[in-house]
């Protein structure tokens, strides 16, 4: 029998498993997800995986904040990194400046940061958005705050390796700069998927479902992950998991 999960269960698992083998995860600011997906990659990794959470002081050696980060991608010392996007298209493009026309956009996002600098330099850069619609997903993004491919002239070791959504999991074929569907969340279809999505992307004759966690990794995130992750985002943990122990 199938244990029951929460959907932020389901993506934290997710998102572990391509953390697996790795030695150096970093995760920039207001990602509880992609954290607590971290703290469970390492937990299971025995503790050889580094976990680097800005916002962190448990979890992030780094003294000065983000200008640290940059400085480990751009030595190559940082494996995998997380962006999102108040838009995402089809080639794996990011918008986080707004939407309309450029400078007279009629919405605000946050604003780029480094997410170009990562994004060029970091080898396995997931693009990660819980809101899956065809507003956030759409054919071409408003403005490019970094792209999801370049040029064959340009040297860029870094870029997007999978998008997971709260709906799905596409994986990205960088020789032919499209998404590829590799799975579909549990409760979800690949027709609703299809309908949900602004962009065109590849799809294979069968598309499989996302994996629920099993029993130990269900045990790990509502033990381990969930008080190390109320350590930066207690409103998180207890709205997840009942985890009151930092929230005040």
């Amino acid at each position: 029998m199938t244990a029951t999960f929460q959907p932020e269960e389901l993506l934290i698992s997710t998102i572990a498993d391509m953390l697996d083998g790795l030695g150096h995860v970093a995760i920039g600011a207001s990602s509880p997800i992609p954290g607590g997906a971290a703290l469970l990659a390492r937990a299971r990794s025995g503790g050889s995986l580094r976990v680097s959470m800005l916002g962190s002081e448990d979890h992030n050696a780094f003294t000065n904040g983000g200008t640290e980060l940059f400085d480990c991608a751009a030595q190559g010392r940082i494996d995998a990194f997380f962006l999102g996007g108040g838009q995402i298209d089809g080639a794996a493009n990011i918008n986080l400046v707004g939407i309309g026309d450029y400078p007279q956009t009629k919405v605000r996002f946050p604003g780029s940061f480094g997410s170009a600098y990562l994004y060029f330099l970091v080898p396995r850069v997931i693009l990660f958005r819980e809101e899956h619609t065809p507003r956030v997903l759409v054919p071409k993004v408003d403005f490019i705050s970094a792209p999801g491919t370049s040029a064959p002239d340009v040297y860029r070791p870094g870029g997007p390796y999978a998008l997971v959504t709260g709906r799905c999991v596409f994986d990205f074929d960088k020789a032919q700069a499209r998404f590829r569907l590799k799975s579909v969340h549990p409760g979800h279809t690949v027709e609703e998927v299809a309908d949900m999505t602004g962009f065109d992307c590849d799809q294979p004759d069968r598309v499989g479902e996302t994996p629920a966690p099993a029993a130990e990794t269900l045990e790990l995130i509502r033990g381990r992950v969930a008080d190390e992750i109320a350590e930066t985002y207690p409103a998180f943990a207890a709205r997840v998991f009942n985890n009151t122990a930092s929230a005040a």
